[in-house]
């Protein structure tokens, strides 16, 4: 048994571990959610401590052993899904199972019963575990779908492959109306998904409609960000340069290593684009552009999943697990289904390449699909609430996945609220309107997955996830690698 790390305490000190985002830039890329729009923030009721305040340590908690000395707390109903204890912490928290004060005690301890009361572990006898509130999200999403033209065949893609670009008059009415409702609507930031097909093949538009939004930035006094979503096939040294200059993110998808990609996202003639994909990312690197890596899971593609996780870490690229999403494109490949067995196997054996080469950044929101642990909240996405989508002619929808069921268009005023009072098509509901959700330990945390998923299976949007099975087995697994990671980070996790 080996210590990494060179801290050691000459008395017993409780320490709490909680993740946390390394800066900014990592707050974009997490929020980014693959194709999905943004989780909705939630707002949680924070605890007013007193002196002489009685407190007992919440029940609504399960047990994750991490290495010696250290447990990991999941919080069902609390500010942090997960909480990490040394032994001290941990008999700190364990002495309050009856209530009692925390009234003349030192210092040290003084502070960390009032951080577990603040992230839930330690509750108010008097009072329930705080439940969320929706709050308005400060960041307006919108994609841009610049054309429906692509290179590729995938096989899970949702378009048609028309040959139609959005025009430039298009994409500014767009972004025009984008700003208008954010000011409208008290939002502080905009941020626009420049998609396609593939982007790349109109990036000289991408380019002056990114300009543009820089200049209504300027003008609304609103802050700006923008991803350009791209399958990797034709990134240059001068297309680097330019988004660099102007500000723009860069997210591409890569499902596997060799034939493990190239089998679900080969070239329109037929040839794999996987070594293309890897030069696109190896170029991005060498010019300081860090790509997010979006890896789509299929029952195809599950067991190739370890190799492009490790190509993927030895790179300390940012990177997120999104699961296929069956649609009118993609019924007639049996073999791409997320079969239960097959998926969890991937992904488990996924998760113990992580274990052996721990990130920096946290993964809560990385590792399993539409779910997000890092957070609680109420809704898996900012469909229909926050997020707008612009097909090629500027007809608005809800989500990407449903640009044939538009509901408005550009010239439409007060898009967001057509948007949230629409009742047709793909209806985002809370979790605790949906059923077998209301009384899950996860709810906060996994929302019930897509709602198109869940209504493409049952027919009915408050249904819980097909995929919940996965996702049960999988989220302590993921909570587990959590723990371990902030372990290494503080220098105390030990190897057995």
């Amino acid at each position: 048994m080996e210590k990494t790390g060179s801290k050691k305490h000459k008395k017993p000190i409780a320490i709490l571990l909680r993740s946390k985002l390394l800066d900014d830039d990592v707050q974009k890329r997490e929020q980014d959610c693959g194709d999905c729009a943004c989780a909705v923030t939630p707002v949680n009721d924070v605890f007013s401590l007193e002196e002489n305040s009685a407190f007992q340590s919440t029940k609504d908690v399960t047990l994750i052993q991490l290495s010696r000395g250290w447990r990991g707390l999941y919080l069902s109903n609390g500010a942090n899904s997960l909480v990490v204890l040394n032994q001290a912490a941990y008999n700190l928290w364990k002495g309050f199972n009856e209530s009692r004060s925390f009234s003349a005690l030192n210092q040290e301890k003084l502070r960390n019963i009032q951080e577990m009361a603040k992230i839930g572990l330690l509750v108010s006898p008097d009072t329930q575990q705080p439940t969320l509130k929706k709050t308005q999200n400060t960041q307006l999403s919108a994609w841009l779908h610049i054309t429906d033209r692509c290179n590729l065949r995938c096989a899970y893609c949702y378009l048609p492959h028309k040959r139609e670009d959005m025009t430039l008059e298009t994409g500014k009415a767009a972004i025009a109306a984008i700003f208008r409702e954010a000011r409208d609507n008290g939002y502080k930031q905009v941020k626009f998904k420049y998609s396609g097909g593939e982007a790349l093949l109109c990036f000289p538009l991408v380019v002056e409609l990114h300009q543009y939004a820089w200049q209504l930035a300027a003008e609304y006094a609103l802050e700006l960000d923008g991803v350009i979503l791209s399958n990797g096939t034709l990134l240059t040294e001068e297309i680097i340069t330019t988004m660099q200059g102007l500000g723009l993110r860069l997210m591409i998808s890569l499902d596997g290593m060799a034939e493990w990609h190239d089998s679900q996202r080969p070239y329109a003639g037929g040839r794999g684009t996987f070594v293309d994909v890897a030069e696109s990312v190896e170029l991005a690197l060498a010019h300081n552009l860090i790509p997010d890596i979006s890896i789509t899971v299929s029952g195809r593609s599950a067991e190739g999943l370890p190799e492009i996780i490790a190509w993927v870490l030895e790179r300390e690229l940012p990177f997120s697990l999104n699961f296929y999403r069956q649609n009118d494109f993609s019924v007639s490949h049996e073999d791409l289904k997320l079969e239960e067995e097959k998926i969890i196997n991937g992904m488990l054996s996924a998760f113990k390449v992580i274990e052996y080469n721990l990130p920096e950044r946290s993964l809560l929101s990385a590792l399993v699909d539409r779910a997000n642990l890092s957070s609680p909240h109420l809704k898996t996405c900012s469909v229909g609430d926050s997020y707008l989508v612009f097909n090629q002619h500027g007809q608005v929808s809800k989500c990407q996945m449903k640009m044939d069921k538009s509901i408005a268009d550009v010239h439409t005023g007060n898009l967001l609220q057509v948007v949230r009072e629409d009742k047709t098509g793909i209806q985002n509901l809370s979790v605790e309107e949906k059923e077998g959700c209301r009384d899950c330990e996860w709810k906060y945390w996994c929302t019930g997955g897509c709602p198109l998923e869940s209504y493409r299976v049952t027919g009915q949007y408050d249904a819980k996830s097909p995929n919940c099975n996965i996702y049960k087995t999988i989220f302590p697994e993921v909570l587990r690698l959590e723990g371990l990671r902030l372990l290494k980070e503080a220098g105390e996790l030990v190897e057995v």
